[in-house]
């Protein structure tokens, strides 16, 4: 079976960066799929950070904001998948989620991820 597993949150102040990491297993070497990190802000819905395809390693993020602070990255997919917060602010503040999107097909929405990991929390103080 496939497993995510999030980890490396924590407490940090604003302007500082965070690695957060998802652990991933299960995969096989033929098996192509995406992994998506997410996140849910208290009082708000869940929401797409950045995309990360197995078959080729293109890397998508969910606007530009996100872009220009946000890095996701893998040197094997089937093993970690890396996201990357520089200057963090207040309102990044949410768990963070990775999840696996095995249909091949439309990777930035939510509902094509079915298997998903446990959440880490991101806290950042102003």
């Amino acid at each position: 079976d496939v497993q995510l597993q999030a980890s490396g949150g924590g407490l940090v102040q604003a302007g500082e960066s965070l690695r957060i990491s998802c652990a991933v297993s299960g995969f096989t070497s033929h098996d192509n799929f995406y992994i998506g990190w997410f996140r849910q802000a208290p009082g708000k819905e869940r929401e797409g950070v950045a995309w990360f395809d197995s078959s080729d390693g293109r890397t998508s993020y969910a606007d530009s904001e996100k872009e220009s602070r946000f890095t996701i990255s893998s040197d094997n997919p089937r093993h970690t998948v890396h996201l990357q917060i520089h200057g963090l602010k207040p309102e990044d503040t949410a768990v963070y989620y990775c999840a696996a999107n095995v249909l091949g097909i439309g990777f930035r929405v939510q509902q094509s991820y079915t298997i998903w990991g446990q959440g880490t929390q991101v806290t950042v103080s102003s």
